[in-house]
């Protein structure tokens, strides 16, 4: 019987089994933020065990709240800051030279194909799109993953998402997630693995099939993930060229974590996307999705356009591409966060950053503080703020706000007009 690419990574990492279903696994990087490292830094050094297993596979960052809002945030900043200056930890990045985790990681290259990944956030899942097995965790396996490199796992079950087809103009990678969500609701791949698969993930960019991925855990799954192929060599080349003698044989190597044509797979689902319209939500769950259009002219009060979903180079192009030459409306505020310095840097370069300023947009720097209601964009109590994040739980921009999830695209449109608006109308 064949393998899925979650079960290779399994086999491949195996360290102990304890009891039947359960896998422990030696990781290849364990990712940190502010937010939730230090309860982790805190209570190993209670315990006397203030050690991490190898500096070098782990990375570290302060993303949530940056620059500091207060002296509450400003610890949190300090903890992480200390730690990773006390253990030599070379990837630590802050203020100035960080970005949102799960864009600034696999930017640099430290995510790779076959890849175990752990942080303490539940976006971590983002990083599947590279072949790779990443999960969020709590603390203490978080704590466990620090100090010995391994973390424990149930045996993994994969639900295979076929997407079929070609998605129409001014239809996303957003789009699609936010349809299949709503097709298998917030629990339809709990504790599962989602492979991505299908036409329509192949000729995706390695931008967008991290936003599909990154929204796996809105599904209720433990990683999303998608096949390696010459689309993720490119992407990753200038951190694999000296590993390789061509971009071919780095693709011979990472097929080997590809599934096989007879792996088991829990379910699988076959979605054709062909007549696939602009998707958001409304209410306070993820999988309460709709066509845009049915909820086109209902009133915003804030347009937000960053975050680990929708704030590579990729999404700023594309709500560029409609903001260009217009204005927004007066009713509204837009804010606009590129996810790493690097994107602000190409942004500016392609005069996308010009773009949003002439539109009347606020840029600020990158940062996770808006998606989560913390700061650069927190909404006042009955607020409704159209975004390019992940997630419309109530309150999660701010007590008593609603959020709509979208794509830049349709936040672009709806900046223009000051309410909810299908970009293909613009």
């Amino acid at each position: 019987m064949g393998k899925t690419i979650a079960e290779k990574i399994f086999d491949a990492h195996l360290r102990d089994e304890p009891f039947p279903g359960a896998k422990v696994l030696n990781l290849d990087r364990v990712l940190c933020h502010e937010i939730t490292t230090p309860v982790a830094i805190a209570d190993l050094e209670v315990r006397g065990k203030d050690r991490v297993f190898d500096p070098s596979k782990i990375k570290a960052v302060v993303d949530h709240v940056t620059p500091s809002k207060d002296s509450k945030t400003a610890l949190q900043a300090k903890m992480l800051r200390d730690w990773a200056r006390r253990h030599a930890i070379k990837d630590f990045f802050d203020v100035g030279h960080n970005g949102v985790c799960h864009a600034l990681f696999p930017e640099k290259g430290y995510i790779r194909p076959g890849f175990t990944v752990i942080m303490g956030d539940s976006h971590t899942c983002t990083h599947g799109a590279f072949g790779a097995f990443a999960a969020g965790v709590g603390t203490t396996d978080l704590e466990v993953g620090i100090l010995k490199g391994v973390c424990a796992f149930r045996e993994p079950a994969t639900i295979r998402i076929n997407l079929n087809g070609q998605l129409p103009a001014q239809v996303y990678a957003k789009d699609a997630i936010l349809y299949v969500i709503g097709q298998i609701g917030v629990n339809g791949a709990t504790d599962r693995v989602i492979e991505f698969r299908g036409p329509i993930v192949e000729s995706m960019s390695m931008e967008s099939r991290m936003t599909l991925c990154n929204m796996a855990i809105e599904a209720g799954g433990t990683s999303g993930i998608c096949l390696p192929d010459m689309t993720t060599v490119d992407y990753l080349w200038p951190f694999i060229q000296s590993d390789y003698a061509n971009k071919e044989a780095a693709l011979a190597d990472y097929k080997k974590w590809w599934s096989d044509a007879d792996a088991k797979y829990e379910k699988v689902l076959d979605f054709d996307l062909s007549r696939l319209e602009p998707m958001i939500t409304y209410n306070y769950k993820p999988d309460c999705v709709k066509p845009v259009r049915e909820l086109a002219g209902a009133k915003v009060d804030q347009i937000y356009i960053g975050t680990c979903t929708n704030g590579r180079i990729e999404d700023l192009r594309e709500a560029a591409a409609i903001l260009k030459g217009k204005q927004i409306s007066e009713n509204v505020r837009g804010i606009v966060s590129p996810a790493t310095p690097k994107i602000y840097q190409e942004a500016l370069k392609e005069g996308i950053i010009e773009i949003f300023m002439a539109a009347g947009f606020c840029v600020t720097n990158p940062t996770c503080g808006a998606c989560l209601g913390m700061s650069n964009g927190v909404l006042a109590e009955g607020e409704v703020c159209a975004s390019t994040s992940n997630r419309n739980f109530q309150g999660r921009m701010g007590k008593g706000g609603m959020v709509h999830l979208m794509s830049p695209a349709t936040a672009a449109a709806t900046a223009i007009t000051g309410v909810i608006t299908d970009p293909r109308d613009i």
